[in-house]
């Protein structure tokens, strides 16, 4: 402990209130972050008795000093919990990866309602359905919608100009309400239908349009029991189409564990109105002696804290706490039923929902396997630390530079770590002031960029920079980290070989070393390769949408009598340049300030 932390002292003045501590070390990094019913009853008991499990033993053992929040509730102090691990990632606590929020499908709240994909919050205008375990599932879920329903999934500025029906109308996939071939009470009575299939009612809405088309038949109206028929057809086939049987309305979710070599994958299987969704899985780190139950309760806690939990619960094995739901409740209004020893079908969906965990974490560790073996093959390659816990953190960044003959030039960078590549970490570089096709000069404008803020303490120094270049570009990255104060150690340049054929690539180095060729059936140059190709498909992709932005807006300043004023309007109108190349003459024609006569030109223009 250090001199100015007093333990006993901290520990004895704890208050008997919820909230969430922290366990910190000498060099100031959070180990352990926990929340409690009783700070003081909760904290002081780490320091009172032998730890349950050796992790926590040697936790600890390294705490130097304490920190704690008091909240108003235990339910408050499960989000702040929850927010801390995902910000802070300690090593102490089971985390699971703070994952993109998951997709919806949304109605809108319009007169003709759209269906369409979405991401975000959820307490907006219209009606969401949800959350998918992926956007296949989302896509799926629309393309039964179209089909059975006719609903729209145009964009507003689309629908709002239209003057004739589109092609989703010509292959029965949309009733085309933009146009009025459908009246609004039938559109909304449609809508309807499709809500109540989504909400679990599928055989009823089934059951609903067979006496409509009957009726519809009696009255000799036999084009609109013909689009019913079809209608219902399609309906049943979805119907037969689902893999699961249905128990009820409840939405529902199956959480598996499987553990094995030393890794641990918790299933989330989706049941919504009765419907499978699709499986999640996940792979929590920082496992390593907690119980199957002390991970899914770290899984709850996490991934419920913010999100929408459902009705009923379906685990693979008890949760530990008894009160973890009723917090979870709480926040998110839904008080879930945990079953952990389902009947009937319920108990078929837990054992594929295992069975797929079985798989999914044969695949990871397979996978890990290999990729940890091109890693250490590129650490030994680079003389550089092959322990096992500095091959899991070896970080290393890849530059790369794209443009064509010198126009929208970017830099991109690339990182890989934990084995593997993160995206979530790449970054582009937008390259300015310079001698268009100077490659050099660009690569020096983004070593300095990107490592400036190393040399000042605010980013991290990889243990390897990646070159994709011979020794010129090589040269720059050593110019640059000399004038910042860096080690150009961690440079290695990529120089492809004669012909530029894979397998012929040489590693080259700025402090000394002889060039490596490490030969065409090298894991380490496999692994070189993808990270140095990873950085080049994320350059060009950036730089080809930079230059088609700007060369779409150069297109409509080309157009006599279009001007700013003129040019943002048509692209606010339209929803972008795509739309302004779509829009017959007529719908240019309605935008303000564009008269016939340049709705002519802007369109001829444009073709």
């Amino acid at each position: 402990m250090p001199d100015d932390f007093n333990l006993k002292s901290f520990l004895a003045d704890l208050p008997h209130l919820p909230g969430v501590y922290r366990h910190i070390d000498a060099q100031g990094e959070v180990l352990y972050v926990g929340k409690a019913r009783d700070l003081k009853k909760r904290v002081n008991s780490y320091f009172q008795k032998t730890p349950d499990s050796p992790r926590i033993a040697h936790m600890v053992a390294r705490v130097a000093r304490l920190e704690v929040t008091v909240t108003r509730s235990e339910a408050e102090a499960l989000l702040l919990e929850s927010n801390l691990i995902k910000r802070l990632k300690p090593r102490y606590n089971i985390i699971f990866r703070d994952d993109k929020s998951y997709p919806y499908l949304m109605l809108s709240a319009h007169m003709a309602p759209r269906i369409a994909y979405y991401r975000g919050s959820t307490s907006g205008k219209g009606r969401f359905f949800g959350p998918y375990p992926n956007a296949w599932a989302v896509r799926e879920t629309i393309q039964i919608l179209q089909r059975v329903f006719r609903l729209r999934t145009c964009e507003d500025s689309v629908y709002a100009n239209r003057s004739r029906p589109c092609l989703l109308y010509q292959i029965g996939r949309c009733s085309a309400p933009c146009v009025n071939l459908i009246g609004e009470d039938d559109y909304q009575a449609d809508v309807e239908r499709a809500v109540r299939f989504l909400d679990g009612h599928a055989k009823e809405v089934m059951q609903e349009i067979d006496a409509r088309m009957r009726q519809a038949s009696d009255m000799l109206d036999f084009e609109k029991a013909a689009i019913l028929r079809d209608q219902m057809g399609s309906l049943a086939k979805v119907l037969q189409q689902q893999s699961m049987e249905q128990v009820g309305n409840d939405d529902v979710d199956v959480i598996a564990l499987a553990s094995a070599g030393g890794r641990v994958c918790v299933n989330l299987a989706m049941i919504r109105g009765g419907r499978h969704l699709g499986d999640k899985p996940f792979f929590p780190t920082h496992t390593n002696d907690d119980s199957p139950g002390d991970v899914l309760a770290a899984f709850v806690s996490q991934h419920y804290a913010e999100s929408g939990m459902p009705a009923v619960l379906v685990c693979s094995h008890p949760l530990p706490d008894p009160d973890l739901i009723a917090l979870v409740a709480e926040r998110t209004g839904v008080k879930a039923r945990v079953i952990v020893k389902p009947q009937g079908v319920r108990k078929t969906w837990l054992e594929q929902a295992l069975k797929n965990a079985g798989m999914a974490l044969a695949r990871l560790l397979t996978e890990s396997s290999a990729r940890a073996a091109r890693t250490q093959a590129l650490a030994t390659v680079l003389e550089l630390d092959t322990d096992e816990a500095a091959l899991d953190a070896l970080h290393v960044e890849c530059f790369d530079i794209s443009h064509t003959s010198g126009e929208a030039t970017q830099a991109s960078c690339v990182v890989y770590r934990h084995h593997d590549m993160q995206p979530s970490l790449y970054r582009r570089y937008n390259i300015a002031g310079i001698i268009p096709g100077d490659d050099y000069a660009a690569m020096r404008q983004v070593l300095t960029r990107r490592f400036s803020r190393v040399a000042d303490g605010l980013a991290e120094m990889p243990d390897i920079v990646l070159i994709d270049g011979g020794k010129g570009q090589v040269e720059v990255a050593r110019q640059v980290f000399v004038e910042l104060g860096l080690d150009t150690r961690s440079i290695v340049g990529v120089s492809k070989g004669e012909g530029r054929k894979v397998g012929l690539e040489t590693l080259v180095f700025v402090d000394g070393r002889e060039s490596v060729a490490l030969g065409i059936e090298s894991a380490a140059l496999m692994l070189v390769a993808q990270i140095r190709d990873e950085a080049h498909r994320f350059a060009i992709t950036g730089m080809r949408a930079q230059r088609a932005k700007a060369r779409n807006v150069s297109r409509l300043e080309e157009i006599e009598g279009v001007g700013a004023r003129r040019r943002q309007k048509l692209l606010a109108r339209f929803g972008g340049f795509s739309g302004v190349v779509d829009a017959s003459v007529d719908d240019l024609r309605s935008v303000d300030g564009i008269s016939a006569d340049l709705a002519e030109r802007i369109y001829h223009a444009l073709r």
